[in-house]
């Protein structure tokens, strides 16, 4: 039987080495990484940055101040807990992890901008009875998440971009997250408010939208290793609103135009190649998001 490793811990000497920014690269990613999930460790790296750095004292007094004002007393000393006698992590640590690891999208505007769209397809539908509901919200869904994503990641939307970035954790590994967190908010209703409106003749099924969806989204992710990915978003996401809004706008009304550039095998299948094209883009790409991201 294969003996587990022991359980690595930062040694004050390595804190030191890290707070006067002499460390080797991998030790400081070792670091950084290590200390997301260890408090004890994170307690010695901070107190070895306190006390090297010049505002340290000031750090010092500001953090006691704050303890003090919430009731807290901290030991004079942190321990270095034997593996078998750590205290279990709180419950809700975890969730609080996830949520800052999704990023701005899912704490911001977008959310709103998701219940409106939804709500305005329901209120053209069901309130005013007319059937261009269904139509606009086949049209606006593909550009939601692309949306989402154009406000996750970059140093325009997230104030700890650069921290992040620059973390083991960062670059294309932390956006495929946050995406994936968009996603996964976004499409489970979309779809249903789909489903759920009066439908029309010659109009797609609820799920038109996804295939296109997808390949705006890698799409956008894929362009975004180029020029960022609020640039990317902006230009994939006006595109698509251009050619699909062209025809809804034009005699014939939104009614009767069943959005050929969604519907029929022909239209799917194209959208998946183009998915993809993406992915293995955004795979021969992938390096350029361990850089900050350009602005």
């Amino acid at each position: 039987m294969t003996t587990p490793p022991a359980p690595w811990h930062v040694s004050a000497a390595l804190a030191a080495r890290y707070a006067e920014g002499s460390a080797p690269e991998p030790d400081a990613w070792s670091l950084e990484k290590h200390v997301e999930s260890c408090g004890p460790c994170a307690a010695r790296v901070s107190a070895a940055v306190r006390a090297t750095s010049p505002a340290g004292p000031v750090l010092e007094t500001l953090r006691a101040d704050l303890l003090r004002a919430v009731g807290h007393r901290e030991p004079a000393a942190v321990p270095h807990p034997a593996p078998e006698h750590r205290r279990p992590a709180r419950a809700w640590v975890p969730f609080v992890r996830l949520w800052w690891a999704v990023g701005p999208a899912l704490r911001g505007s977008w959310l709103a901008a998701l219940a409106l769209v939804l709500g305005a397809a329901f209120a053209l539908s069901h309130g005013a009875g007319l059937p261009a509901g269904r139509t606009w919200l086949l049209a606006a869904a593909p550009v939601l998440p692309l949306a989402g994503v154009a406000v996750s990641y970059g140093p325009r939307t997230d104030p700890l971009h650069e921290i992040a970035a620059s973390t083991p954790a960062g670059g294309l590994r932390l956006l495929l997250t946050r995406t994936v967190a968009v996603l996964t908010v976004c499409v489970p209703p979309l779809t249903a408010a789909g489903a759920l409106l009066p439908p029309a003749a010659g109009l797609p099924g609820a799920a038109a939208w996804l295939a296109p969806g997808l390949a705006l989204t890698v799409g956008t992710l894929a362009l975004g290793s180029f020029v960022g990915c609020r640039a990317a978003a902006a230009t994939l996401g006006g595109g698509w609103l251009l050619a699909v809004t062209g025809p809804l706008l034009g005699p014939a009304g939104p009614a009767s135009v069943p959005l050929p550039y969604a519907a029929g095998p022909a239209a799917q299948a194209g959208w998946a190649a183009a998915a993809l094209a993406g992915t293995a883009l955004l795979a021969l790409r992938r390096r350029s998001f361990d850089l900050l991201e350009p602005r």
